[in-house]
């Protein structure tokens, strides 16, 4: 079962400044390619930064202001003023730069962008050079699937391919990329196994297991624990 990854979703064609461009210049690229941030990098390709508008609005916001250093200033303030009277991407960006590859997960890239407080990530190669960008739209990409093609997953990698499961055992179907199962199976830890699975297609917003058992045998001794499934019961 393929689940997809950021190299799916991310724009491949991103624009993208070096550390002496001025600020003006900046502005006109963010217009011209209608994006809300650029990455920043050095000859070689490397992620140096992020230059956002949040970045080079300081700019607006100390328009005609006096940018001397006061005695007393808070962190967030002295930062913004140095960037209000930054002219070039070194001195704007946010650095350094959050990235990602192409073949990390949705899942771990939206765990990043919340963990590090970002609205998009640079994606990069293995020697760190910039190859496309993931924003927090992209990722929602994924549940822009059908619920037909989230359906033939589920019954093509979860039910068949994994489990085994003959055709006319389990009836699934999926509204707005919520996946029921009904019906029943041998054992107790297939019908977990299957709720488990179900939630981890691309696609799936939530899983409402209805799957029946014959034999319980999680209740043998010695059965190996799992994670809670993240399915919710009927």
């Amino acid at each position: 079962m393929r689940a997809w990854r950021v190299s799916d979703v991310m724009t491949r064609d991103v624009a993208t400044v070096t550390e002496v461009t001025p600020y003006r210049r900046i502005v006109d690229v963010l217009a011209e390619r209608r994006v809300s941030a650029v990455p920043v990098v050095d000859d070689f390709g490397h992620a140096r930064g992020v230059v956002s508008e949040a970045d080079l609005l300081h700019k607006v916001e100390w328009m005609g202001e006096a940018h001397e250093r006061r005695i007393f200033e808070r962190p967030g303030r002295r930062r913004a003023r140095r960037k209000g009277a930054a002219g070039i991407a070194r001195d704007l960006m946010t650095s350094p730069a959050v990235t990602t590859f192409p073949h990390t997960s949705l899942v771990a890239a939206a765990r990043l962008m919340d963990r590090e407080q970002v609205k998009r990530l640079p994606v990069v190669d293995d020697l760190g050079r910039v190859v496309g960008i993931v924003t927090r739209g992209d990722l929602l990409r994924v549940h822009l699937r059908s619920d037909a093609d989230i359906r033939d997953d589920v019954v093509q990698e979860v039910l068949r391919r994994v489990l085994a499961v003959r055709d006319g055992t389990v009836r699934v179907e999926v509204y707005d990329g919520v996946v029921t199962m009904a019906g029943k199976l041998d054992r107790r830890s297939a019908v977990d196994v299957a709720g488990r699975l179900a939630a981890r297609v691309s696609g799936v917003v939530d899983v409402v297991n209805e799957l029946d058992h014959d034999f319980d045998d999680t209740e043998l001794p010695g059965f190996p624990s799992f994670p809670v499934s993240p399915t919710r019961a009927a």
